[in-house]
């Protein structure tokens, strides 16, 4: 496996940070304390691409960063995101050009920092002409504030508009083992675009860490109650999958989390995953993915065990699944 990829014109290494997990979403988060030292401490060691977006934590994750390693700007790759509106009763999508101007100031400001490497459209805004946004976007880049532009849960037709109007540096989507939306239609146009496809929730949202067996040990708040992959007999029957997966990694000797990397950043060299965590030795896990070797046997028996078709359960739950732009199963 190549040890770097490129992303917006940089080559990185494939395996970035994804940085919800100290702020928002899963579990308790960390002390601001533990935080920045996991940052720093990705930094010191290798990591050149950090991924966070506004509606972290409200914020928070941004300011994390800023506090964590905005002093060594120059030594990484940046990216956020907008769009996705989380205020109380104001709830929903706005990727207006308006709308993207301003949530980019804001997040510049709370990163503490002039420009980002990319900034994503966290969502598709069905009120909003693509070439309206884009054109936002573009501006952002002609004054210095963005090196370049994606779209993050997007389908293959709305991504090809969009590069139409200005190329797309990258398309974020949700990619693991256990979530194959992206194989319907969009990591065909990606490769064929020249675009980088990167990989969030890449471990399935923890359930391929090695670590998650009793969902009742997840906090009340934490997102995951409230997925149906996570819920009832669901769970029970993605359980029995999930312990057979941990075998196969122990038969391979890597962790599960390794051999959950592995697979998604096997399926394509325009690949890169962001799997995203509280805990330095997740991170050292994750990290030490792009060095691996595992056999083409070993993730062809892991995609054979794990797929869409053997797990239960959708991935989002009902009144989130209309938000999702990308392609879908029945």
């Amino acid at each position: 496996m190549s040890r770097t990829r490129v992303l917006a014109g940089k080559q990185l290494n494939p395996m970035g940070l994804g940085c919800m997990n100290v702020a928002w979403a899963y579990g308790t988060p960390p002390s601001r304390e533990d935080a920045v030292a996991l940052f720093r401490h990705a930094l010191d060691n290798g990591c050149d691409h950090f991924d966070t977006a506004n509606i972290y934590g409200m914020g928070v994750s941004e300011e994390i960063l800023s506090e964590a390693i905005m002093d060594r700007r120059d030594e990484f790759f940046l990216a956020t995101k907008t769009g996705i509106i989380v205020d109380g009763v104001r709830r929903g999508i706005d990727c207006s050009p308006d709308a993207i101007t301003a949530s980019l100031d804001a997040s510049l400001k709370r990163l503490g920092t002039d420009h980002v490497d990319l900034f994503y459209m966290h969502r598709f805004d069905p009120k909003v002409p693509i070439a309206d946004s884009v054109g936002a976007m573009v501006r952002a880049i002609e004054a210095g504030k963005i090196g370049a532009y994606g779209v993050s849960e997007w389908s293959s037709a709305h991504i090809r508009e969009a590069h139409a109007v200005h190329p797309v540096a990258a398309v974020q989507t949700e990619y693991s083992l256990w979530t194959r939306n992206v194989e319907l239609g969009v990591l065909e146009t990606t490769r064929a675009l020249g675009i980088a496809l990167v990989a969030f929730s890449s471990v399935a949202r923890g359930a391929l860490g090695g670590e998650l067996k009793d969902i009742e040990t997840l906090v009340e708040k934490d997102l995951r109650r409230g997925m149906p992959r996570f819920q009832g007999t669901n769970w029970t029957r993605n359980r029995e999958l999930i312990d057979a997966f941990d075998a196969l990694a122990a038969e391979a000797g890597i962790t599960p989390a390794q051999l959950a990397n592995g697979w998604v950043l096997a399926q394509a060299g325009h690949i890169h995953a962001i799997p995203g965590t509280r805990s330095i030795a997740h991170w050292e896990q994750n990290h030490a993915v792009a060095a691996l070797e595992i056999s083409a046997a070993i993730l062809t028996r892991a995609g054979d065990l794990i797929n869409q078709q053997t797990v239960s359960g959708h991935r989002y739950p009902e009144v989130i699944r209309k938000t999702i732009d990308t392609e879908d199963y029945v």
